[in-house]
């Protein structure tokens, strides 16, 4: 798969301009069904993701595909997501506040991969994460199997999309439990955050702390200043 990214909007997509990408009409229609609701599953009140909503009103949330690629497998997946990574910084450094730079999300749908195993796109995701939460951006994989249960009630799906996608947004303090379980990304998020983590953030981190190895805990807690 060696195309080119094209990103629609929201907004375009509405005007029908990815008519020629039936996946992209299918993400938006669960971005804004799914994402945007509550979920009697979901073990919280509140929308199943809290930033579709807010990013969608403000005109920042967007769908990547790839035209004019090649190979039915996902071909070069890697360079695919540097290219995301590029589009992300590019559209980012076009915002001027803050807050509209932590709503921006970029979905990129590759549904060239098998909707019935998310092992290939688990792996990517698996690798990008560390380079992309070390330059401060979030980078998550969905997909019509994924496994992977949600913070409030384990049985839940929250992960589970029409279409095998990524997305990307930038890491916001509030991350902290998807960062729990790597050494590296903690110490990127503490880096960045350490300063400002609010007193229930820094309760989860005590609790993510509780049952790894007492020296990596030690040092992350008082880094945090808990």
């Amino acid at each position: 798969m060696s195309g080119d990214l094209r990103l629609f909007s929201a907004e375009q997509i509405e005007r029908g301009e990815a008519a020629a990408h039936p996946e992209v009409g299918e993400i938006l229609h669960w971005s804004r069904h799914f994402l945007t609701t509550a979920h009697p599953d979901l073990g919280r009140s509140g929308p199943v993701c809290p930033y579709t909503q807010p990013s969608l009103r403000r005109g920042l949330f967007h769908v990547a595909v790839v035209e004019g690629g090649d190979g039915p497998g996902g071909g070069d997946l890697p360079a695919v997501v540097g290219r995301l990574r590029s589009w992300y910084d590019r559209l980012s450094q076009r915002l001027s506040e803050e807050s509209d730079r932590e709503l921006l999300t970029v979905l990129l749908a590759l549904p060239q991969l098998d909707r019935a195993d998310s092992t290939v796109l688990d792996e990517l995701q698996r690798k990008a994460k560390d380079e992309f939460v070390s330059q401060g951006l979030m980078i998550g994989q969905f997909h019509p199997v994924c496994e992977e249960g949600g913070l409030w009630n384990s049985s839940f799906r929250p992960l589970r999309s029409p279409v095998p996608l990524l997305a990307v947004r930038k890491l916001l303090v509030f991350d902290l439990p998807f960062l729990i379980g790597d050494e590296t990304h903690l110490d990127h998020y503490l880096r960045r955050f350490a300063p400002e983590v609010p007193a229930r953030i820094r309760d989860q981190l005590v609790s993510g702390m509780m049952g790894v190895d007492t020296g990596m805990g030690a040092r992350v807690v008082a880094t945090a200043g808990v």
